[in-house]
C-alpha cells in the first residue's frame, strides 16, 4: 500500500502515472509479440489466410471500431470534465463509456456465437478439416480477440469501480486518468485487429 492510500489520502499523481505507463508497456510487449507471430504465419500461409479473412464479418468489425472510439472520446470527455471540477457531467459521460464498451461486448458475443455455431473454433471438427493456415488463422482470432474482450472487461471494471464506490470526484483523478490511458491502449490494440483479421481478405 502506498503512503498516500495509509493516509486516507490521494494518490501522488505522478508515481500513478508512471506505474500505468509501466503497466501499459507490459501490455504492449504482450500484444507486440502476438502482432509479430501473426506476420510471420501470414507470411507463411497467405493464401489460407486470405480465404479464412473471407468467413469474417467485416461490417461487425468496423461497426464495433466506431463504438469503441465513440467510447475512448467520452472517457478523455469524462477526464476533461473532472478536471475543470464538473464531476455530473464527467459521471454521465463515464457511464456512457461504460454502456458503449458493453455495446461492443454484446456485438462481440454475438460474433463469436456465429462463429461457434459454424464449427469455426479451436478443437472443432469443422476447423480440423480446413488447411492448416487457416486453422492457424482462426486459432489467432480467437485467441486476440478473445484477449482483447478481456482487457474491454477489465477496464470496464475500473469504470464501473469508479461509478459506483462513491462517485466520481476530484480526488479520483489520477484514477479516472489510469483507466482513460488503459482505455486507450485497449481501443489502439483494436483498431490493429481490424485489418489483420476483419480486412484480411
Amino acid at each position: 500500500m502506498s503512503p498516500e492510500a495509509a493516509h486516507g489520502l490521494p494518490p501522488d499523481p505522478f508515481r500513478a502515472r508512471l506505474g500505468m505507463w509501466l503497466f501499459l508497456a507490459t501490455e504492449i510487449t504482450l500484444f507486440g509479440g502476438l502482432l509479430l507471430a501473426y506476420a510471420y504465419l501470414r507470411l507463411r500461409h497467405p493464401a489460407e489466410f486470405h480465404r479464412a479473412g473471407a468467413a469474417m464479418n467485416a461490417a461487425l468489425g468496423v461497426a464495433n471500431t466506431l463504438v469503441l472510439l465513440t467510447s475512448s472520446l467520452t472517457a478523455a470527455l469524462s477526464l476533461s470534465a473532472l478536471r475543470r471540477g464538473l464531476p455530473a457531467r464527467a459521471t454521465g459521460l463515464l457511464a456512457g463509456t461504460l454502456g458503449l464498451g458493453l455495446g461492443f461486448l454484446v456485438v462481440k458475443g454475438f460474433e463469436w456465437s456465429a462463429k461457434i455455431h459454424h464449427g469455426l473454433y479451436p478443437g472443432s471438427s469443422r476447423l480440423a478439416a480446413l488447411p492448416p493456415g487457416e486453422q492457424v488463422f482462426f486459432g489467432l482470432y480467437f485467441t486476440m480477440t478473445g484477449l482483447h474482450a478481456l482487457h474491454v472487461l477489465a477496464g470496464l471494471s475500473v469504470f464501473a469501480a469508479l461509478l459506483g464506490n462513491g462517485g466520481l470526484t476530484r480526488a479520483r483523478t489520477a484514477f479516472l486518468e489510469n483507466g482513460t490511458l488503459f482505455w486507450h491502449l485497449v481501443d489502439v490494440v483494436w483498431i490493429l485487429l481490424l485489418p489483420l483479421f476483419y480486412l484480411a481478405a
